[in-house]
């Protein structure tokens, strides 16, 4: 019955495959805009226009991409194509974040399940290989999701000459008296030994019993301190009556 049905529909006939094969054709796409120089042509074709530069906020090479730094870069992404084709220049160089505790972690684990001690200049040097091993799995992953970038001029924390940049930088706040040394609590971690970053703080909610408690001033005479509003004072207590 069905193969009946079939022969009465009059479909189009197209060279369309019937399913896109995502997985097979989009790395012989990418590999086209790579061979061709897509990239550079773009930037090439829109000299002399306006630009618009993304400054783009590196990745940790700690491991793999994962679903937020995919999320990330394929956002930047359709921003910069968006406007190349709004007519305006748009220049991306990618970086690496090749410091942090992030990566000092997954080195020290490494060497943890080998049973291998080092000094700091060794954990140093794992590191840096740690991270530049990631940069590249890191690179060919953002490839396969299609950036498009200028990935001859990718930058990396750990160059000496990026390091220098920041150094002078820093000098400059120097120079205006934007820098001192005064005391400041902080949050510190004990296993690692190193002072915590506000952002980097995640709290447990927890309900409390305590409660705060407005007491109504029954002075008449107190009236006079807010003539506009009921006085009262307010006190926080953790005592619960039965």
């Amino acid at each position: 019955m069905a193969e009946e049905l079939k022969d009465t529909l009059n479909l189009p006939v197209t060279d369309f495959p019937m399913r896109a094969g995502l997985a097979e054709r989009e790395p012989v796409r990418i590999a086209h805009w790579e061979r061709n120089g897509l990239y550079g042509q773009i930037q090439a074709r829109a000299a002399g226009k306006p630009a618009f530069v993304l400054h783009d906020g590196p990745p940790f090479t700690n491991g793999d991409v994962h679903i937020g730094t995919a999320l990330n870069k394929l956002l930047k992404d359709s921003i910069l194509r968006y406007k190349s084709m709004r007519g305006f220049r748009t220049p991306y160089v990618p970086g690496w974040d090749c410091h942090g505790l992030p990566i000092e972690h997954k080195v020290m684990k490494e060497l943890q399940a080998k049973k291998q001690s080092l000094d700091a200049l060794g954990v140093r040097k794992a590191c840096a290989e740690f991270s530049a091993a990631y940069i590249e799995k890191q690179r060919g992953q953002f490839k396969r999701l299609g950036i498009l970038a200028d990935w001859q001029s990718e930058y990396r924390t750990m160059d000496p000459a990026y390091e220098a940049e920041i150094l002078k930088g820093f000098a400059c706040f120097v120079e205006k008296g934007l820098v001192y040394r005064s005391k400041k609590p902080v949050y510190w971690s004990i296993p690692c030994q190193t002072a915590l970053a506000e952002a980097e703080i995640e709290y447990k909610d927890k309900r409390s019993h305590s409660v705060w408690v407005a007491f109504p001033v029954a002075d008449p005479a107190a009236k006079q301190l807010a003539p506009a509003h009921p006085l009262a004072v307010v006190i926080w207590t953790t005592a619960r009556g039965c």
